[in-house]
């Protein structure tokens, strides 16, 4: 490799590191039966205990969560029944009548 190469010296180095590659790649030897159905075995386990430690964080997390509503209700306060929008209309109505009598 020279300090500018041409275009057609990169062209050939990559064809030849594409040969290269591929050489190495039709090279290697093919896997084994027993070996891709131990693979596969060994990542079904896997990812059937990664779901289960899933589903136990989630479950955690919905418990807790169920637990922080109930310590929530608990400590709220009793609320006060809403009056009913005839009631706040009575309510001002009185409040009105009583500062127009005072004056």
């Amino acid at each position: 490799m020279t300090y500018k190469d041409s275009f057609q010296d990169r062209i050939g180095n990559a064809a030849a590191a594409r040969e290269k590659a591929l050489a190495k790649l039709k090279a290697k030897p093919p896997l084994d039966e027993k070996v891709v159905a131990e693979r596969l075995e060994r990542q079904q386990r896997r990812e059937a205990k990664e779901a289960e430690k899933r589903e136990a964080k989630r479950a955690a997390q919905e418990a807790e969560a169920a637990a922080r509503e109930a310590a929530a209700e608990a400590a709220k306060p009793v609320m006060p029944k809403l009056e009913t929008e005839a009631e706040r209309k009575a309510a001002r109505d009185a409040r009105y009548a009583a500062r127009k009598a005072r004056k």
